[in-house]
């Protein structure tokens, strides 16, 4: 738990200089959400019963991302629409820390994007 917190703090610390809220683009929200599970140390993101790294997590949903279309228009989009659920058979995404602690992915992501836009405005969590 203290290296996730540690992360988490490390993460909110580098949006937070990064830049201000107004010019954070939703298209660098979804970039920041999908780096964000993808460089999540020792965590497995678990689609469909089978566990997967952060890299091909990542490729996973920058494919949804695409292959989703005009749908995205938001962060919040992405989240509900490419990083809950399989679309194939609805069954939720998880993400497995290397703790063992285990979420429902969209309550990982609607938590980094609270962070993120938290960051991007100078406020640490």
């Amino acid at each position: 738990m203290h290296r996730r917190l540690c992360w988490i703090l490390l993460l909110a610390m580098f949006f937070s200089t990064s830049a201000p809220a107004a010019s954070l683009t939703e298209e660098q929200k979804i970039d920041a959400l999908i780096h964000s599970v993808e460089v999540l140390p020792g965590a497995e993101f678990i689609r469909n019963g089978s566990a997967h790294d952060g890299k091909a997590a990542a490729e996973h949903l920058r494919r949804k991302r695409s292959n989703a279309g005009g749908r995205i228009k938001t962060a919040g989009d992405f989240i509900t629409y490419c990083a809950s659920r399989s679309s194939t058979s609805g069954k939720p995404y998880r993400i497995r820390f290397a703790n063992g602690e285990t979420v429902d992915a969209e309550v990982f992501f609607r938590a980094e994007l609270e962070r993120i836009e938290a960051g991007a405005r100078g406020v640490l969590p």
